[in-house]
């Protein structure tokens, strides 16, 4: 897998690159993580890769050209590459998503800067448009960095045990069950009794009903859409019926 990113600052991504799984994925050759200064595609004498905006207004807009350029070259080197711009304007990016991209051959990642990219970039060079949040940060930087790290989790041989990513939050559409480690009693709070029974059938049980419930109380939206057995509606409807009487008895 073959991660390509565009960027004025490629500065940023040399200690996430070099700590923890990704630098040893890195470093084993499971993956590749190739940054690019966008000004070795600029022209003139102060090799710009920015301009004003038509029209007026505040900030400054990226060169179509520069990046055009760029990831000409860079879908030569990898063919196939898809280019993926980071953006607020995004589709919010998904576990799913991950999953998918995990696929590609290769990824070029578009990370802008300033007041964001000359329209013309998105209608003929972009692929997929993503963001990470509702909200804007100084750079496609950052995000590009927050996608890497997730589509890398479903590459072969970077995460330890190939159960990790489906045992992570949406790995089967809902988030994860509690987990507890030692010591068995901490600031007053017992691990649950089950965790400690050794059966496991039971364990694999509750996991089950604490991920139903958790998803409930702070994500009710992703059950929508979850996989769910008639088993684990059933366990649903008894958590509701639990989390009303809970109310009830509060009022």
């Amino acid at each position: 897998m073959i991660f390509d990113v565009l960027t004025l600052f490629p500065g940023m991504f040399s200690s996430p690159l070099q700590e923890s799984i990704l630098g040893r994925a890195i470093n084993q050759g499971l993956l590749q993580v190739r940054t690019h200064n966008l000004r070795d595609w600029a022209e003139g004498k102060h090799l710009s890769t920015d301009d004003a905006p038509y029209g007026g207004g505040d900030g400054m807009v990226m060169k179509p050209e520069p990046i055009a350029r760029a990831v000409t070259e860079l879908r030569q080197k990898t063919p196939g590459s898809k280019v993926l711009l980071m953006s607020p304007q995004g589709v919010p990016f998904k576990q799913q998503h991950a999953c998918d991209l995990a696929a590609e051959s290769g990824l070029i990642f578009l990370c802008g800067r300033y007041a964001g990219f000359d329209e013309r970039v998105r209608q003929t060079l972009v692929d997929a448009e993503f963001s990470i949040g509702d909200f804007v940060l100084t750079g496609g930087e950052l995000p590009a960095m927050v996608m890497i790290d997730a589509i890398s989790r479903h590459l072969p041989g970077v995460l330890g045990s190939s159960d990790s990513v489906g045992n992570d939050s949406f790995g089967d559409g809902l988030l994860e069950s509690p987990q507890y480690t030692r010591p068995a009693v901490f600031a007053g709070i017992s691990v649950p009794d089950v965790l400690l029974s050794g059966d496991h059938g039971k364990v694999a049980s509750w996991r089950r009903e604490q991920q139903l419930l958790r998803t409930l109380q702070r994500r009710p939206e992703l059950l929508e859409t979850a996989p769910l057995s008639i088993e684990d509606n059933n366990i649903l409807e008894q958590l509701r019926k639990q989390i009303e009487l809970t109310k009830q008895a509060d009022e």
